[in-house]
């Protein structure tokens, strides 16, 4: 999305190659003098906060035509072979990574240059068994809470399922929800780290017992969700995490925090 509108982008995957026609449009009876035409491959991660700040992780050339003139519109193919695109497109609070590419026609005085942009996407990797989450909150002779996840890996149209256990209950709860948090992190050029609630779910409304359990079904499909990033080109990280609160009758709050990976 640019300036309030949407365009749609094509959709490229790791390894795959990017090809397409560069057309050079003319007037009619005019003629364009130049001292060559590229096109370049580039992936880039931008800095809201820092205007002008670019970090270039991927810069590939191919020169379309040598110095000369054009009199009509003339079509350059190109292609980048099996371009490695280590990371998926991403575009955060603070910071973007893109993938671009930018024709430039060189010209003596001032160069005329366009850029259009591509967006990558990294399939979902399970890379080993996913166990599953047991831990445990409480204060002392007051609460002691259980809760489980059946999963710590989740893609993003999946069901977050679990169940909360109430083994001891001295506190007057009134009221329990689950939030998912996105921690944004930057690690260059200043670190910054921004934190956004990107759902609030409603699990429980009254005080529980002891003996009593809540199960948990959060469908992910309708949050605005993307995968977890770890120390992307040591520029930034994107991590979730999985917030229990419960408020009780004096409006105190009590959290658990899980870490959580999206693929």
């Amino acid at each position: 999305m640019e300036d309030g509108q949407v365009y749609p982008l094509p959709v490229y995957y790791d390894g795959e190659s990017v090809s397409g026609n560069v057309l050079i449009g003319m007037k009619r009876g005019g003629k364009l003098e130049h001292q060559g035409i590229r096109i370049e491959f580039l992936g880039v991660i931008d800095f809201y906060a820092d205007r002008g700040s670019r970090d270039e992780f991927i810069a590939l050339s191919q020169d379309l035509a040598r110095p000369g003139i054009l009199s009509q519109p003339t079509t350059y193919p190109f292609e980048f072979s099996h371009i490695e695109k280590p990371h998926e497109s991403y575009c955060g609070t603070n910071v973007r990574l893109r993938y671009l590419l930018r024709v430039t026609v060189q010209r003596r005085l001032t160069d005329l240059t366009t850029e259009r942009e591509i967006l990558v996407h990294s399939p979902a990797r399970y890379l080993e068994p996913d166990t599953g989450i047991q831990m445990e909150v409480g204060i002392e002779d007051s609460l002691h809470i259980e809760f489980e996840y059946n999963k710590s890996k989740y893609h993003l149209e999946d069901v977050i399922v679990g169940k909360i256990y109430f083994l001891l209950v001295r506190v007057k709860i009134k009221n329990m929800e689950i939030q998912i948090l996105k921690r944004e992190t930057l690690g260059c050029p200043n670190s910054y780290s921004d934190s956004e609630t990107l759902a609030k779910y409603e699990i429980m409304d009254g005080a529980p017992v002891r003996g009593e359990s809540i199960p948990i079904r959060l469908f992910l499909h309708g949050y605005a969700l993307t995968p977890t990033m770890r120390d992307v080109n040591r520029k930034f990280s994107v991590r979730f995490f999985l917030n229990l609160v419960l408020l009780d009758e004096e409006d105190r709050r009590y959290y658990k925090q899980q870490v959580f990976s999206f693929l």
